[in-house]
This record gives structure tokens, sequence and C-alpha cells, in this order.
């Protein structure tokens, strides 16, 4: 809130210097002032003349974002006596729609920064968990990739909102690039709803830190797993950590699953349900490094799995 504001509201000089001395009002920026319990990521934006932005707003709205340790601001092209960034700090110099007093840029805006700033894969996690939050719906997702280059259009065709997770979004391109599609959230009488269910037997659940907090939900899964069995399901348990930092082990894991099921069954598998319009295409896509864990390829993008020919 700039000063003026605050005189419009009907505090004089000696109340806000007052207020700002008390504690009450913070002063991260000659003549911007913020409620004392504003997080430190907006006071630290405001303190380099931004706004937040990117992959760190996007962390704010509890959206999935691959890596979040460095902070994203937008600042205006003209900003001026713009101090020095600290280390962990990206400046994303770029016009904006939103006020001059607001703290944030609009989801739209982040959400086209954060897809530039991640691998392919990520970014199609980021764009997942944003609208299954409900922050954009068919609409917002087409003004986020008409504020995108033609190059990231591929993306668009392998978005699905019914993901949970981002965890979930990462492994279902795994499982893509193998050569299969998975269901998600796929109902099951007596178990419930699993992530994701590939080939019609194979359940995948995806599981995070703050998966299981007591004995009570391990139990709970437990018992869903051998209701699972006993109508003929197999059920992996994967780790979010395990996705995030070792994700060839995964992909080894799944291919493994797959391919011991075809072969203990005596068939092979030629093709696999038909993929989603557009979404085949082999468009190269350029993009920019991938994150920590993240190796994509060409391939991953289009939905073709160098390892086999799908038809």
């Amino acid at each position: 809130m700039h000063r003026q504001e605050l005189r419009r509201l009907g505090l004089t000089g000696r109340q806000i210097t007052l207020a700002v001395r008390s504690g009450s009002l913070l002063r991260p920026r000659n003549d911007h002032y913020l409620p004392a319990d504003t997080h430190p990521d907006l006071v630290n934006a405001v303190h380099s003349g931004g706004r937040l932005d990117c992959l760190s707003l996007m962390s704010h709205l509890t959206v999935f974002v691959l890596d979040d340790r460095r902070l994203h601001i937008q600042l205006d092209r003209d900003a001026s006596r713009v101090p020095a960034p600290p280390t962990r700090m990206v400046r994303h110099w770029r016009p904006t729609t939103v006020a001059e007093d607001v703290t944030t840029t609009s989801v739209i805006e982040a959400l086209a920064q954060a897809v530039r700033c991640q691998s392919p894969r990520a970014a199609i996690a980021t764009l997942d968990s944003a609208w299954h939050l409900g922050l954009v719906d068919e609409r917002g997702v087409a003004d986020v990739f008409a504020r995108l280059p033609s190059r990231y259009r591929p993306l668009r065709a392998l978005l699905d909102p019914r993901a949970e997770s981002g965890i979930e979004t990462l492994v279902r391109l795994m499982l893509r690039q193998l050569g299969y599609d998975a269901e998600l959230q796929v109902p099951l009488q007596d178990v419930g709803f699993v992530d994701l269910l590939v080939d019609g037997w194979l359940i995948v659940e995806c599981d995070g830190a703050a998966h299981h907090r007591s004995w009570e939900e391990h139990k709970r899964d437990r018992r869903r797993d051998a209701l699972a069995i006993a109508q003929g399901y197999t059920t992996i348990r994967l780790l979010a950590e395990d996705v995030l930092f070792r994700p060839e082990w995964v992909r080894d894991i799944l291919r493994g699953a797959l391919a011991s099921r075809a072969q203990h069954s005596g068939t092979r598998r030629t093709s696999r349900p038909k993929a989603p319009p557009g979404s085949g295409s082999t468009e190269r896509f350029r993009s920019p490094a991938p994150g920590p864990g993240m190796q994509t390829t060409t391939a991953e993008v289009s939905g073709r799995s160098p390892h086999r020919s799908v038809r």
C-alpha cells in the first residue's frame, strides 16, 4: 500500500511513522507499506521493487511446482531505483495487467511465466495442479497459452485437471513415455478412488510426505490394497521423493511391472488406448533446462517412447 493510500484512509504522517515504529506496519520500500503479518516473500518482492510472480506465487497458492527455492518476482521494464537482487532471486522484466500497488501478478501471468521457467513435464504438472485447484478453467488455460510462444502448444493436449497432485501428473507422463495411458482417479468397488489405473489391472498410488500422518491411515491403505488384490488388481505405491529425485528408478519399476504381467500372461501388448487428439504431435519442442531430477526429451513431450513403437 502506498503512503498516499494510507493518507486517503485518514492516517496522518505521524500516525504512519508511529505504526512503523511499533511494528504494526512494515515499510519494505520508501513510501510503500504492508501489514505486519505479511509473508516474508511478499515483503522481499516489494523491497526489490517488484511483485511476487511465477513459481513463487504458484507455491504460495499451493500449486505444485518442482523447485521453489528461489524467489521469483516481476518488475516493470521501466522500473527505476531497483536494488541489486539477492542471490536466490529471479527477476522477470515484463509488463503486467495488475495495478501499481498490488503485491502479486495475476494467476494467468504467473502461470505463463512458470511454464517458461520449468521443464515441459514440470510445467504440465503445474498447469494440471492450478486447473484442479480451480485457479483457472479451460478458458484460463487458453489465456495462459495465448501468452506463450507457439512452441509450447503441444503441452496443451497433455493437460488433465483430474490429477489431484503434481506427482500424479509426473507419473502419468512417465507411463505415457513407456507407451501406456493411465486413467486418473478411477473408482473401484469396495476400494474407492485410486490415483492411476494402468492397462485395467495395475493400480499406481502416489504417496507424499503428508499422505500418512497416522497408523490408522496406514492400516486403511493396507486394507484397500488387500481388497484390490482380491479383485485381481496389483498395487504399486510410489513415494513422491522417488518420483522427484529418482525418476529413472521409478520408470524402471513401472516398466518391469508392466512387462512382468505381459510375460506371465503369455501375451504382449502391441498398442495402447487411443491418446487425446493432438497429443501425438512430433513438433520439436525447445524448452529451458530441466529442473533437478527431471531429464526431459522431445519424445516425452510428443508422447513418443524411444524404446518402443506406439501405433
